[in-house]
């Protein structure tokens, strides 16, 4: 299934998400926010660590769902957090990770006062679409 990317003139330069992304789909797949809990319950101590498990959450969910990193449309991250170094450390490890091509299609970066898990830094949330 086609999935249309765009940045129309007029707006600004992005860091790799498009403006718009445009899908004719036969399913869309919602996740819940994926957490950076691990299976037995734990979370990370560091934003690296809750940013990889996180990713491994959302992999695994979108497996399950039969989707891909290519099926995302959209994404939103949450990072508790109002220094930029911190949410540009999110976005850049996300990026660089085997969910990177997710990020390609609209996205949304968001530092807020806080998330719902004690210690919690990073939170994921993500739809995708199958033909």
């Amino acid at each position: 299934m086609p999935i249309e990317r765009r940045n129309p003139e007029g707006l600004h330069a992005t860091p790799g998400y498009h403006h718009v992304t445009v899908v004719e789909a036969r399913r869309l797949v919602f996740l819940a926010g994926q957490c950076p809990l691990a299976p037995d319950g734990t979370i990370p101590p560091t934003l690296p660590g809750q940013t990889d498990q996180v990713v491994a959450n959302t992999l695994t969910a979108l497996e399950d769902a039969g989707a891909t990193p290519d099926d995302v449309v959209r994404t939103v991250i949450y990072v508790a957090s109002g220094e930029r170094a911190d949410l540009s450390a999110v976005w850049d490890r996300l990026t660089g990770s085997a969910l990177g091509r997710a990020f390609s299609t609209a996205s949304t970066l968001l530092g807020v006062a806080c998330l719902g898990f004690p210690g919690q830094l990073v939170e994921l949330d993500v739809t995708a679409a199958l033909a």
